[in-house]
């Protein structure tokens, strides 16, 4: 591995790129409205992570002061898309990059981790909180104590990563037909990061009052809809949804703020309506998402949309951040079609039924 100083990172590129957008003719058919992907899917590491770990990752290297010649590592607790960025980022930049995984991560995550370029995988704890303590109370002061300098790369609650993430509105606004503005952004949520960096990024372009923001979460890891819903932060018990990646038990206290303003509706869907976008997606624009990201693009089926925003025309223009992730293969999405094909199929008559032309 190639160990670089700050000095050197002046002409650096920075760890992830613009993604395409794109207007879906499928979807805007299926939806009633124009809809346009944001395919963050495309990003170095298969998700929108790339953005804020990136630029957090970036952000650290630069701050570095330069008589500390300590060779860095970054550190990331992250078993799903933050674990993957942090190393893909790290080692893109020519640094070391080590992920603490919860107990229960699969051997195939952990290939992922170790292809990507990690050069340790630890398996620690049965959550990310005991995955991430034990990474910031032994795993780094241990690394420091043989003469590396261990840099701590949380998932999703830091101001760089907010600001990572707010780069996808400076591309969506200048990719955007004729200089329109959308009139929503549907977008997932976890611990908040991409949320966050979301409404940051429409401030910046003088867009903050005028795009609605439909933050969507699944049930059984719907911190943020649940702490919107008492007023105050909730720590969920667990998460029980399939959706790993939206796995955060209690979401950023700068997310939970910016979920109260008045352009935003939270969503909450079951897992068998993710699972089902997951495989309705990979049939009609031919990109294989992780239920995360299939939460979002549920909205765009069977008459969803038109339910949360109650003034959608179909001249509307609706950006749905296609977010990726790195948890599926096509044999689990055949597992979870097998589970909740019946299910989605319930699911869908509630919102007036299957939608012609749907490939459900």
């Amino acid at each position: 591995m190639i160990e670089r100083t700050p000095d050197d990172m002046s002409t650096t590129k920075q760890p992830w790129i613009e993604t395409p957008l794109l207007e879906s003719s499928v979807l805007s058919k299926l939806a009633g409205c124009r809809i346009f992907l944001k395919l963050e899917n495309l990003q170095p590491s298969g998700s929108f992570k790339s953005r804020g770990i990136g630029n957090l990752v970036l952000k650290s290297i630069r701050e570095q002061d330069p008589s500390d010649t300590r060779p860095l590592h970054f550190y990331s607790s992250s078993a799903g898309n933050a674990g993957l960025a942090c190393v893909t980022a790290a080692t893109r930049l020519g640094y070391r990059a080590s992920v603490v995984v919860p107990t229960s991560t699969d051997e195939w995550t952990i290939q992922k981790l170790y292809a990507a370029g990690a050069t340790e995988v630890i398996p620690h704890g049965d959550s990310w909180f005991f995955a991430d303590q034990h990474l910031r109370e032994a795993v780094i002061p241990g690394a420091e104590r043989h003469g590396e300098k261990g840099i701590y790369i949380h998932p999703f609650d830091n101001p760089a990563i907010w600001e990572g993430a707010a780069t996808m509105i400076d591309d969506i606004k200048a990719q955007m037909p004729d200089g329109e503005r959308p009139d929503a952004v549907v977008c997932s949520v976890g611990g908040g990061g991409l949320f966050a960096g979301i409404m940051q990024g429409l401030d910046r372009v003088g867009w903050g009052d005028q795009v609605r923001v439909l933050p969507v979460e699944t049930l059984g890891a719907d911190s943020l809809a649940q702490s919107l819903q008492r007023d105050e932060l909730v720590t969920l018990a667990g998460i029980t949804s399939v959706a790993t990646s939206l796995g955060a038990i209690r979401v950023a206290k700068h997310a939970f703020k910016e979920a109260r303003r008045p352009t935003v509706t939270t969503v909450v869907v079951e897992d068998a309506e993710a699972c089902s976008a997951c495989w309705r997606f990979l049939d009609d624009e031919r990109f294989l998402v992780e239920p995360a990201c299939g939460a979002s693009v549920a909205l765009a089926y069977d008459g969803r949309l038109a339910h949360y925003l109650a003034d959608l025309r179909p001249d509307s223009k609706v950006v749905i951040v296609v977010c990726g992730g790195s948890k599926i293969s096509l044999d689990l999405l055949n597992k979870y079609r097998q589970t909740y094909q019946q299910r989605s199929a319930e699911l869908a008559s509630g919102y007036g039924g299957r939608v012609e032309g749907s490939s459900d």
